[in-house]
């Protein structure tokens, strides 16, 4: 399959052009920098430039994509807003499917975080809800796929892995960490079988 990567610099997004390309797909790999994508040189390999604050540059970054999956996330430099514009570019190039990753415990999937977990992330993220909810919402408009994650680590990729609904969320204090192979091994099934277009979806390391 032909998949591109959005956030391809990230933790995540490394992780999700490594394993798409170990499992034999073409990868294009989008990133401000394409120079800094760490990820070794493949034939199925090809770095893009690509800011989501520029609608003309990200814009022919993702001329033709097929499958976006994104790892985007929220650098401490960044503005409010890069989510929602990455969101809104992705949805633009009318892919075939788009798999978006946000984070357990905010928008939809926060009643089922706990008392807690709500309260942190309104405490240590409050700029940035807005941003990922109206990202997830228009991805999810769109027939794509949200994730949300808990707490990403780094890591090995978890053999018991599994994805449920939000309405199977297991109910714990504090949501259970998991690491960025799992998270991508799991965006990755989505993108080659869909099965939650338009909802969201928890990965869970088991």
């Amino acid at each position: 399959m032909e998949f591109t990567v959005l956030g391809a610099t990230g933790a995540t997004g490394v992780e999700l052009t490594r394993q798409a390309l170990e499992r034999g797909h073409t990868v294009t790999a989008v990133a401000r920098n394409p120079d800094r994508i760490t990820v070794p040189a493949s034939d199925r390999l090809v770095r893009v430039a690509g800011d989501v604050r520029d609608p003309e540059s990200i814009g022919r970054a993702l001329k033709g994509a097929k499958v976006i999956l994104s790892g985007l996330g929220i650098a401490g430099k960044d503005a409010p807003g890069v989510l929602t514009a990455g969101a809104r570019a992705a949805v633009g190039a009318e892919p075939d499917f788009l798999v978006w990753l946000a984070a357990f415990g905010t928008g939809e999937s926060a009643p089922f975080a706990g008392v807690l977990t709500r309260t942190l992330l309104r405490t240590f993220m409050r700029n940035e809800l807005d941003d990922r909810t109206t990202a997830d919402a228009i991805v999810r408009r769109s027939g794509g796929t949200v994730f949300h994650a808990g707490p990403l680590s780094d890591g090995e990729l978890s053999p018991a892995r599994r994805t449920v609904s939000l309405d199977d969320a297991p109910r714990r204090l504090f949501p259970a960490r998991i690491s960025r192979a799992t998270v991508a091994a799991a965006m990755l099934d989505e993108a080659e079988r869909p099965e939650y277009g338009g909802r969201i979806a928890l990965p869970l390391a088991k």
